[in-house]
């Protein structure tokens, strides 16, 4: 089932993104790193052409070390550099300026060489909503300039910010595809707060994510919410019993599936049910091999 998704801010921002990669060196694009895979927007390879590229792996924090590893190894694999970013923290600030200036250092070299003295790189911060992008700048420029929030949507135009190490930085609203044709992306999406919850039902969702945590995170399920079984157990199973647990109860004794996932995926955005992460680069290696055999 086909998930459509593409209101008229997006598309404005698309042609935003288009008309000012002219104007810079350098494209920051911004991943959540709990879903490498699931929050890069496809058409980013189509608008950047060919521009140098670091992909950041945000809100590390909250993702499987584990998994962040081998993202990060798969990215540079890939030839393209990759860095894993705690915006909390500032954990790989510094690095991102380094390897800025490494990417840059021919095109500088080659245009000082024809009189061309630079001052500044300018970069552009891409990214799906809700992955990071003002929280980095923020950072960056130590100081609040850009919009935070948990939420999508909340960067609406685009604005220059010079950094004091000679970077300027191009802010731009969150731009999705038009539509997912893999649900489970979209599912991903929604768990992780990039898409608005009114395209995808709460109750949904928290199905969803309460199934992937049973088979790959049963102990994080078993210790957050003193449950007895975790494995084998069937996700709307698993949600009626963290309602009973947590008291999401209606009259007559029936579980509140939706308060229920409401607090899945509250605990799941907040780290509270530990550090986790929705996709591994076997498991995305495993779905593309199975889509291979199954369009030859």
């Amino acid at each position: 089932m086909t998930i459509q998704w593409f209101p008229g801010h997006m598309a404005k921002a698309r042609r935003q993104v288009e008309e000012k990669l002219k104007q810079v060196d350098l494209v920051l694009e911004l991943v959540d790193a709990r879903l490498p895979l699931s929050s890069r927007n496809p058409m980013i390879d189509q608008l950047v052409q060919g521009k140098s590229r670091i992909i950041l792996l945000t809100k590390n924090d909250l993702a499987d070390p584990k998994a962040t590893r081998q993202w990060s190894e798969t990215f540079r694999e890939g030839k393209t550099q990759a860095l894993s970013m705690d915006l909390l923290s500032g954990s790989g600030v510094k690095a991102l300026f380094s390897i800025s200036q490494d990417l840059m250092k021919e095109k500088i070299e080659a245009q000082a060489k024809k009189g061309i003295r630079r001052h500044r790189i300018r970069a552009m911060v891409l990214g799906v909503p809700n992955v990071g992008k003002s929280a980095l700048i923020n950072r960056l420029a130590k100081k609040n300039i850009a919009k935070t929030g948990d939420r999508p949507g909340v960067t609406k135009a685009q604005q220059w910010i010079k950094l004091e190490n000679g970077m300027e930085l191009l802010d731009t609203p969150g731009i999705l595809w038009p539509k997912f044709e893999d649900r489970d992306v979209g599912l991903r999406l929604a768990a992780s707060g990039a898409i608005k919850e009114e395209i995808l039902s709460i109750d949904e969702i928290g199905l969803y994510l309460i199934s992937y945590l049973s088979r790959k995170y049963p102990d994080s399920l078993r210790k957050r919410y003193n449950l007895e079984e975790v494995e084998g157990q069937e996700g709307l199973a698993l949600l009626e019993q963290v309602g009973k647990r947590r008291g999401c109860m209606r009259k007559g004794g029936e579980v509140d599936l939706e308060k229920a996932a409401e607090i899945v995926l509250r605990d799941f955005r907040s780290g509270r049910l530990g550090r986790i992460s929705l996709e591994f680069p076997v498991d995305w290696e495993e779905e593309m091999d199975e889509s291979k055999r199954d369009h030859p």
